[in-house]
């Protein structure tokens, strides 16, 4: 139905089912609209069509699409010559670049690449006159509608324009309106094929336990029939510990998910295709367009996220008129999910089975043979595995993809890891990384003789003193008796470093300095100005000047004090509040006990001074303190200005 239509040059919009032939119901069209060299030569076309610059242009939404879409228009353009490129991330640029100098026909890409080589000018897309969007749907669910955008931008106005996917929501719809002219919808479905999945594929949903979920699938590959099997989750982490697993139990398996690099994941899919592999775990990269013969299973080991992946998923079996059989394991927490998902597709699955690894109804319907274990014999182990598989080295540009190019060298991991804390050490160490690796005798010698060469700091090694001071009293002694005999000059250094260790009080620390005093006793007089350079004599000397500053300071904080009685004295009037009859009776006790003082400190006024003074130094003796306490506050300031 489509081919009449794109041949005449009209734009396109076409729907239909997984698995019927949508890559070559665009590609046919595009192969024959193409000018190339067979063209000019038959008469066909003028020689000023020809151009080494795309003349289609293709946009898929993977990496394994893309290269799969590759292979498949090679196939078939392979008898008129044409030059079909894939263009797409995770691979070098060199030979992308190169390949489009030496000229291309069709290319077919990711919109990542494409714009990175248009936005350096090696990709010229002003002679393009055919757009095909392959999977749609996916580019705009994926992110992909700016980049679609910009690229459509680049392209001539003139062209023609194909939109191909097995769902059309409302979003392609309204894509479709602003870029094509006037295109034909085609919606292509069998008569006797009803509903939304394909009849030849049948549907088993089961709800399984997260915990065994591992052995069930692994009774479930050893079914009567099975061929090659594609098992899909929903996330990296997820597929990469399934296939792990199988592996352990003797499945041929591989994983294609994101974190892998680009050369595992071409990897894995060369060998499913060439049978070395049989189980294929992977996310739902793999979930559009890819088309392996021989896939007989496909379980979804997680729910899927909404109807559209679920039928991208078990469409990778029976395609083509083969028939295949699609498991869906949901777990409870996704059986929301999977209900509307049943309603969406109109299924009769809305409350799926309770099931387990030894439950009989699900050896029945799969065929699986009574007695089964989850571990594969060894009998039936004929696979070649992942490992047969050679790397091919891609020149990936992204740093997930070097641990497969690291593997074909181990030699030389194993020998950097010894290598890097030796230069580290070595560079730490100063002077000793000359002499190689440092031994226990080694720093002691060096302690004695560093003090010789003062020329280099390098060389007084402080941290090693301190380090070998505080394991005991011994090597203290012996370190301090070598200095003090060697280089007298030098050994308050030591000394220095030492003190402030006695202020922690050991009795580590006191039988050193008793040692070291028996030590500079026997040197003589040499030993004199060891004794005299003691820092804390020295600050015993210089606080002197402090108490003196303290008594000096006693005289003025004297003279406070005598203000501070004369001040007092009418506090305490107004302190008390008490009837009028008792404050008179408490006045006149003490107003007729100083009438003498006051009388006598008149007649003599040339005895008033030392008269204050002396009070002033009985209180700040014996008095002062109570007062003090009363006025602590205004004494403090008075006595700081």
């Amino acid at each position: 139905m489509t081919l009449p239509v794109a041949l005449s040059g009209s734009d396109v919009i076409g729907q239909a089912k997984t698995g019927t032939g949508k890559t070559l119901g665009f590609g046919l069209p595009l192969l024959e609209r193409v000018t190339v060299l067979a063209d000019v030569e038959a008469g066909r076309a003028k020689p000023e069509k020809l151009t080494d610059a795309p003349q289609a242009l293709i946009v898929v939404p993977t990496r394994e699409l893309c290269q799969q879409v590759t292979n498949d228009l090679q196939t078939a353009g392979k008898v008129r010559n044409v030059r079909v490129l894939a263009i797409y991330g995770g691979r070098a640029y060199e030979p992308q670049v190169e390949a489009l100098k030496k000229g291309v026909d069709v290319i077919v890409g990711t919109p990542g690449r494409l714009l990175d080589l248009a936005g350096q000018r090696k990709l010229d897309l002003s002679h393009v006159r055919a757009l095909v969007l392959d999977e749609a749907d996916e580019m705009l669910d994926l992110g992909f509608l700016p980049d679609v955008e910009r690229i459509i931008t680049m392209l001539p106005a003139k062209r023609q324009t194909m939109l191909f996917s097995a769902t059309m929501p409302g979003a392609v719809i309204s894509l479709a309106r602003r870029y094509m002219s006037q295109p034909t919808h085609i919606n292509a479905t069998s008569p006797d094929d009803e509903g939304t999945t394909v009849k030849n594929t049948a549907q088993y949903v089961y709800r399984a336990h997260n915990m065994d979920k591992p052995e069930m699938v692994s009774r479930i590959l050893q079914a009567n029939g099975r061929g090659l099997a594609m098992i899909f989750c929903r996330t990296k982490r997820t597929a990469a510990d399934i296939a792990e697993q199988l592996e352990k139990r003797g499945f041929a398996s591989g994983a294609v998910h994101g974190d892998l690099g680009q050369g595992a994941r071409e990897q894995a899919l060369r060998a499913f295709r060439n049978g070395k592999v049989d189980v294929l775990v992977c996310t739902d990269v793999a979930a559009r367009g890819i088309d392996v013969e021989g896939v007989t299973h496909v379980i979804n080991y997680q729910s899927p996220e909404d109807e559209k992946t679920y039928l991208h998923r078990i469409g990778r079996t029976g395609r083509a008129g083969a028939k295949g059989i699609a498991i869906t394991l949901v777990d409870w927490d996704d059986i929301p999910r999977w209900q509307l998902i049943n309603k969406a597709l109109d299924l009769k699955f809305p409350d799926p089975p309770e099931t387990y690894s030894t439950s009989p109804h699900l050896y029945e319907e799969l065929d699986i043979p009574a007695g089964t274990k989850g571990v594969l014999p060894r009998t039936e182990r004929t696979r070649a595995g992942l490992r047969a598989e050679e790397i091919e080295d891609l020149g990936e540009t992204g740093g997930r993809g070097r641990k497969s190019a690291a593997a074909a060298a181990p030699a030389v991991r194993e020998e950097r890891p010894p290598r890097t804390p030796r230069q580290r050490r070595r560079t730490r160490g100063g002077s000793a990384a000359e002499e190689g690796a440092v031994t226990v005798p080694a720093p002691s010698t060096e302690i004695v003789e560093a003090p010789e060469a003062t020329d280099s700091p390098s060389e007084a090694r402080t941290p090693r003193r301190r380090r070998r001071g505080r394991v005991g009293a011994a090597d203290i002694a012996a370190e301090a008796a070598v200095a003090v005999v060697d280089a007298p000059a030098v050994v308050s250094e030591p000394e220095a470093e030492a003190e402030p260790k006695k202020r922690t009080r050991t009795r580590a620390a006191k039988a050193a300095a008793e040692v070291v005093a028996e030590v500079v006793a026997d040197a003589a007089p040499e030993a004199e100005p060891v004794g005299e350079a003691k820092p804390r004599r020295r600050r015993a000397r210089a606080a002197k000047p402090v108490t003196e500053e303290a008594g000096f300071q006693t005289a003025p904080v004297a003279e406070t004090v005598v203000e501070a009685v004369a001040v007092t004295k009418p506090r305490r009037r107004t302190r008390v509040i008490k009837p009028v009859e008792d404050e008179v009776d408490f006045q006149i006790a003490p107003i007729a006990e100083p009438e003498p003082d006051s009388r006598a400190r008149r007649r003599p006024r040339t005895a008033a001074k030392p008269k204050t003074e002396a009070v002033a130094e009985t209180l700040t003796e014996g008095e002062a303190k109570p007062r003090r306490r009363r006025a602590p506050r205004a004494a403090a300031a008075k006595s700081e200005g």
